[in-house]
């Protein structure tokens, strides 16, 4: 059977699930699940990707339900808070849904906010944590380089744990960590685009451009992928997620289960972000972790989150054209 005729034939449901708070713009969060004879996959890239780099996504979900993954090497996985860029006031709140977790993700540079918004939500966030808690910012490469370096001569003083892609480019991120030096500013710099839109991911090494790197399962086509990618940087490694359900997430828990080493909290906790989820035991934190195995979506849940007959149409015109990119 060629990839083509397996993805024509496959089970397959579109879903809208609605967040609790707005995130990178996002209030209802669409995936299209396969379920294919080694379990079920999710193949949810943004909308506004084109089919090249949605492609990857659908690799990754292909891997998930047809082929699973490598061994674990860890029945559980760490994982962070995220705050998205809320007012100081809500953060109590966010931090709240996610118990135990003592490292907490801040989003910061939100279009429309000024840096005074940023400072005050990580005061915020240092408040709730805690001196012991760690802090790391996200970016998401919004910053130049003369203003990566002022936000975060503001942010440093809450002890920041390194601060995700403040800058878009490779280069601009490699003078900011020269430039952060000789500001004798210990903020360690995490790149995240930089890797999962790269053509090649370890060139964020070569330049000197991170400290270490955050990896994805879905835009890095899946997890041996991404656990090649991680080899290949040769640089302390954070897995996260892409905002995905239930069913996204146990892929993303699967790379940190395989990985030899897992010196930080992982992004992997975003489902307390959705009002709604596929699974009645949405993957949740206990204890600031997560449980490492397959999710399995409940047949009710499916049906209440079915995104409305439009939505679904363009999902599977959406798999489709990506299908034959990977044929």
């Amino acid at each position: 059977m060629t990839l083509g005729e397996a993805l024509e034939g496959a089970e397959a449901h579109v879903v809208a699930l609605p967040m609790r708070v707005p995130f990178r713009g996002v209030q209802v969060r669409e995936a299209l699940l396969l379920r294919g004879p080694a379990g079920w996959g999710e193949f949810s890239p943004f909308l506004e990707y084109d089919d090249g780099e949605a492609a990857r996504w659908l690799a990754a979900a292909v891997e998930a339900a047809w082929q699973g993954w490598p061994p674990a090497v860890r029945d559980s996985v760490p994982v962070n808070a995220t705050v998205p860029a809320v007012p100081a006031a809500e953060v109590a709140g966010v931090l709240a849904r996610f118990p135990g977790c003592t490292t907490a993700k801040v989003k910061v540079a939100e279009a429309g906010q000024a840096l005074r918004d940023d400072v005050d939500r990580v005061a915020a966030v240092r408040e709730v944590l805690g001196a012991g808690g760690r802090l790391r910012v996200d970016a998401n490469a919004a910053w130049s380089v003369d203003d990566a370096l002022t936000a975060l001569r503001a942010l440093a003083p809450y002890d920041l744990e390194y601060a995700e892609q403040p800058c878009a480019t490779i280069e601009e991120l490699a003078r900011l960590r020269v430039a952060l030096a000789r500001a004798a500013l210990a903020v360690p710099v995490a790149a995240d685009e930089s890797i999962r839109k790269a053509q090649d991911p370890a060139r964020v090494a070569v330049a000197g451009a991170a400290d270490l790197v955050v990896v994805k399962v879905a835009p890095l086509s899946g997890v041996r992928r991404a656990l090649a990618v991680a080899e290949g940087c040769g640089l302390p490694v954070v897995v996260s997620s892409a905002l995905d359900t239930s069913v996204g997430l146990a892929a993303g828990i699967a790379l940190a289960a395989a990985l030899p080493d897992l010196p930080y909290a992982c992004g992997l906790g975003t489902a307390a972000l959705l009002a709604a989820d596929v699974t009645a035991a949405p993957l949740l934190p206990v204890g600031g972790a997560l449980r490492v195995g397959a999710v399995a979506p409940d047949p009710e849940l499916l049906e209440r989150y079915a995104a409305p007959p439009d939505r679904q149409a363009w999902w599977r015109a959406r798999l489709a054209r990506c299908g034959r990119l990977l044929r």
